[in-house]
């Protein structure tokens, strides 16, 4: 084995390379299909879930691996490699932007009714806290749910939410504190709940083999059960997920803009132009270097923010600041792959131009990049 940073083990390492040998198998020749269709189909999210690379965060004693950020960071990367953003994505809501709220604030009893089904891949996750009115402000949500017996009465609508289309349940936020800004909680709605549904299937500019969808909540009902964590502090619990959704899509657009740079690089030494090739060309063999010492930078970034995450240090600056150079730094990145592959880089059927595409949601989607300088700002202000 070839350590390809300080932070890799053994473990990581066989986790990366078992996906990304995934991705290239079952992923790869598949994908302009499900980019067609507008979805992941289903039995592939069941055969990873067999295969156990759905389980990295789950703890141990729930059949899981038990693993930290270094590993989302590692199994986030590795899917990059696909080149369908829409695949890494509608994999990595389930696996580490909405299943970690349920691991996180889950009793007993929920983890062990809802977890099996997680790990298999035949319960799907989504997310619901971004509304027409409230994305990167998450305390600015207006659904409402109020007591209502020996339950919640759930109301409000829910928007750009990934895997909401077709899966099977979302953790939705709503406001149960009418006095409290901060006064949320989180609560378990599986699809077909009576009064949840998909208001409509959204279309979106990349990201075409992830489902997403607009959610009406019209008095949905649910018992005490399925509340998840503390009531009224959902805002708090869910803050704590944000650096590793953060991660995640910085590692899957790392992952990516590595594959990027690998193909316009052989696109370039291929391709004849004045007597020579592309890659001959001064200007854009320099470029395309300092693309990849950009990408290098953001990786070890990343990696380094997470192992500060699971050695329980306060990661928030260094996760945040990863986030808003990350993402940038990938859309540069793209936006060069694409002008080095001349006209084909503009033709749906290249690689490149799907990436560019997907690449774009980067900087929006998990926080926006002048939140997240807000972030590291308020964070380096000396009082």
């Amino acid at each position: 084995m070839t350590d390809r940073n300080a932070y890799m083990t053994n473990e990581l390492q066989a986790i990366f390379d078992q996906t990304v040998n995934f991705v290239a198998k079952e992923v790869v020749p598949n994908g302009d299909a499900w980019e067609e269709a507008g979805f992941v189909p289903r039995e592939v999210l069941t055969q990873m879930g067999s295969l156990g690379m759905l389980s990295l965060r789950i703890p141990e004693e729930f059949g899981g691996l038990g693993l930290g950020m270094l590993a989302s960071a590692v199994f986030s990367e590795a899917l990059g490699s696909s080149t369908y953003g829409g695949f890494d994505v509608t994999v990595l809501v389930h696996t580490d932007m909405a299943g970690p709220h349920l691991v996180n604030s889950g009793s007993k009893e929920q983890l062990e009714h809802w977890l099996p089904g997680v790990l298999a891949g035949e319960t799907i996750l989504s997310i619901g806290v971004t509304e027409p009115d409230a994305g990167s402000d998450v305390a600015g949500i207006r659904s409402s749910a109020v007591k209502d017996g020996d339950g919640w009465r759930i109301n409000g609508t829910k928007t750009f939410i990934t895997n909401a289309v077709y899966g099977d349940m979302t953790i939705i936020a709503a406001r149960t504190d009418t006095e409290n800004k901060y006064g949320i909680s989180m609560f378990l709605v599986p699809s077909g709940t009576e009064g949840f549904s998909v208001a409509k299937k959204l279309d979106k500019h990349g990201w075409r083999s992830s489902d997403t969808a607009e959610l009406v909540l019209d008095d949905v009902w649910v018992p005490d059960s399925q509340l998840l964590g503390t009531p009224h502090r959902g805002f708090y619990e869910t803050m704590r997920n944000f650096q590793n959704e953060r991660m995640v899509i910085v590692g899957m657009g790392v992952g990516a803009a590595q594959q990027a740079i690998d193909l316009t690089l052989a696109y370039t030494q291929e391709r004849s132009a004045f007597g020579a090739t592309l890659f001959d060309l001064g200007a854009i063999r320099q470029r395309m270097a300092m693309n990849q010492a950009r990408i290098d930078a953001v990786r070890a970034s990343m990696y380094h923010a997470a192992w500060m995450g699971d050695n329980g240090q306060d990661n928030v600056k260094a996760m945040s600041g990863v986030k808003a150079f990350g993402c940038e730094v990938i859309n540069q990145v793209m936006y060069d792959c694409v002008q080095f592959h001349g006209g084909m880089g503009y033709m749906t059927e290249s690689a490149v131009d799907r990436m560019s595409r997907d690449a774009r949601i980067l900087p929006i989607g998990g926080g926006a990049t002048e939140v997240m300088l807000e972030e590291v700002a308020k964070r380096s202000y000396q009082s």
